[in-house]
């Protein structure tokens, strides 16, 4: 472009001084005619430089998913082809699902098998509670057979007693103080038979207490609102059930498959550092690089425009979407020693603009690393923005030429 308004200044000179000698060519006018053009051109390309700053670089990145497979075992199927379109949620691969499928039907097996448990448990915390009345009954009843076999016994007692002291006196009967004799030494044998039967039943009640505070303890013990020993085997089916769903591998996003390598029969694992595949997602992020003094101007919703090596002669519109206020030079590495500058500091780092495609072209697809050109107009200086999109539309055009040499050695 400052060829072209050169060229057309030089013609304006040539016109006005030796076409039509309008003015004179003197020293004084040749230095004036040398200044202007140097001076204006300077002055434009600063201001351009601010007002709809440039970009040598900008390129087009791609987030690539490295696949891996959650779960280990043999490829069975892999119906996606590399290099081709895959939409998301289409199969990347499939792994053999019966071994996770047998540890599922095991699991479900086992947690009918532990609700059964559960259920026989609650069965036997009813009849060690029914035990438990039917023992303190039992308890309950011994102790009033006690308490009445100890009245009898305090009663025989009292009249052997009496009929004794008469029997000896010689007014009383000997029989019949030998009867009361008999009654309170039955009584006593009585008592002796009785009290051992309390214990037992009191050890009974003690027993069957303690079965059923085990059963309710096991049964009151829960996680997540279900019993405990149901939640755990439930975790684990869970678990199994979803390391089934892993067995098949499905496309995260619109994307593309690359360096695919594998191929059924293959054995994969859940190594994180052994991916079996590459899938690079449609989606895209434009990234304009732009030296550290040409961005304050630049504000988010910016008009403007690449062009890209892969489309030749095409103008791409864009917007700004925001700037990346932080490089790699801005971040200290963790270590022990102290900053090394060199002999030489670093080269000014630049900055990155994001940039995303205007309405106008939401359906262009764009290659992951294609590289190019842009340009970024602000709001200031609408006038000159002219001369920065005729500049851009040249480097479009150039991007036509290919040049390139071909070599034979025979």
């Amino acid at each position: 472009m400052e060829v072209l308004l050169l060229a057309i200044y030089s013609l304006f000179v040539w016109l006005i001084f030796f076409k039509f000698k309008w003015l004179a060519w003197t020293t004084t006018a040749a230095v004036i005619v040398v200044t202007i053009p140097v001076i204006s051109l300077a002055g434009l390309i600063l201001l351009l430089n601010v007002y709809a700053p440039s970009a040598l670089d900008v390129q087009v990145v791609k987030y690539v998913v490295q696949v891996l497979p959650r779960v280990t075992g043999r490829v069975i199927e892999v119906p996606v082809e590399p290099n081709r379109l895959t939409r998301k949620g289409e199969v990347l691969f499939r792994i053999d699902p019966r071994p996770f499928q047998y540890e599922v039907d095991r699991l479900d097996a086992v947690l009918a098998s532990t609700r059964a448990d559960l259920s026989a448990q609650r069965q036997e915390l009813l009849a060690a509670q029914a035990q438990i009345e039917v023992s303190m009954n039992r308890a309950n009843s011994i102790t009033s057979s006690i308490e009445a076999t100890r009245a009898r016994l305090s009663l025989a007692d009292k009249r052997f007693a009496q009929t004794s002291e008469l029997a000896a006196s010689g007014a009383g009967d000997r029989f019949e103080a030998e009867r009361w004799e008999s009654e309170v030494d039955q009584h006593r044998a009585d008592l002796g038979a009785l009290l051992p039967q309390l214990t037992a039943a009191q050890e009974e009640i003690t027993a069957y207490r303690a079965k059923a505070a085990a059963i309710r303890e096991r049964l009151d013990a829960a996680s997540g609102g279900e019993q405990a020993e149901v939640a755990q085997v439930r975790a684990q089916l869970d678990e199994a059930k979803w390391k089934l769903d892993e067995t098949v591998a499905y496309a995260p996003a619109d994307g593309h498959v690359i360096n695919l390598q594998l191929r059924p029969g293959s054995t994969v694992s859940q190594l994180p550092l052994a991916p079996v595949m590459s899938f690079v997602e449609e989606d895209f992020v434009i990234l304009a690089m732009f030296g550290q003094n040409e961005l304050h101007e630049v504000e988010p919703g910016n008009e403007a425009e690449i062009t890209l090596s892969t489309h030749p002669g095409r103008i791409i519109k864009t917007k700004v979407d925001s700037i990346i206020w932080a490089q790699g030079q801005g971040q200290l590495p963790l270590t022990g020693t102290l900053p090394q500058t060199g002999p030489a500091p670093l080269p000014e780092g630049r900055f990155a603009v994001k940039l995303v495609l205007d309405e106008r072209e939401k359906d262009l697809s764009l290659a992951a690393g294609a590289r190019g050109t842009g340009a970024i107009y602000t709001h200031h200086l609408e006038m000159i923005h002219i001369i920065r999109k005729v500049i851009l539309r040249v480097s479009a055009y150039l991007n036509w030429i290919i040049i390139k040499h071909h070599i034979s050695l025979h």
